[in-house]
């Protein structure tokens, strides 16, 4: 199953207002593992950014004057979306401005709701979590993800938080497979970069069970013996 985790920052809070994309995240998760591959595109919304905003994500719109407005970016980020289940932290935010900016370029509005369903992660970790903050720093606090290098939000960045948050939450490992091959698609393009883990030199703890363990053990196995109506499989196994 190809998922994609997805993320936005924007002018300001509201898309009614006339607010406007500035940067788009992606990160491919392909039968619940990372692949390496990523979309990320800084875009240049023709407007100011509201005071409030640029505090949060740190981009001026001074800095976005020389890139690609959406309508240059949108196709290769429906190529990237091609199909795939989206994750979203509060979905409906992210969803509208995408919707509006879509429409702005030409592309049919449920353009989003084209591929394989939507999850908002948010919903999914109040529903897990009632009553408790469920922002993303605090599901990386929650669940053990490293969100150190958030000094401010960013779209890539928060994706790939999210996507380690989302993997944890839902029983799933939250690093590249071992053995994988990841590509990344940056500024709109695309580039192969090979991923290699060195595992020389790694070996494995063996802790072997205790005397009084064992001897648990075989008390556990002799309770089984009398209510089972064969021999526990350990001992006809010859595991014991």
């Amino acid at each position: 199953m190809r998922q994609v985790v997805l993320d936005t920052e924007t002018t300001g809070l509201q898309v009614e207002d006339g607010h406007r994309v500035i940067e788009i995240g992606c990160v491919e998760i392909v039968n619940r593992r990372r692949t390496g591959r990523t979309f990320h595109q800084l875009v240049n919304p023709e407007r100011d950014i509201d005071a409030a905003a640029e505090q949060v994500h740190g981009l001026s719109r001074e800095a976005l004057a020389a890139k690609p407005r959406f309508v240059e970016i949108a196709p290769a980020l429906v190529e990237f979306l091609g199909g795939a289940e989206l994750l979203i932290h509060n979905a409906e935010f992210d969803l509208g401005f995408l919707a509006n900016e879509f429409q702005r370029a030409g592309f049919d509005g449920a353009i989003l709701k084209s591929g394989c369903g939507i999850v908002d992660t948010l919903a999914l970790a109040r529903r897990m979590h009632p009553g408790q903050r469920n922002g993303l720093d605090a599901l990386c606090k929650r669940y053990g993800v490293d969100n150190s290098g958030r000094d401010l939000h960013g779209a890539l960045l928060d994706a790939q938080l999210l996507a380690d948050v989302y993997l944890v939450m839902t029983g799933g490992q939250a690093t590249l497979s071992l053995d994988g091959v990841g590509t990344s698609a940056g500024s709109g393009g695309q580039d192969n970069n090979p991923v290699f883990f060195d595992r020389t030199g790694i070996s494995l703890s063996v802790i072997r069970a205790s005397d009084e363990e064992l001897a648990d053990h075989e008390r556990i196995l002799d309770l089984l013996d009398q209510h089972c109506k064969d021999k526990a499989l350990w001992r006809t196994a010859g595991v014991a």
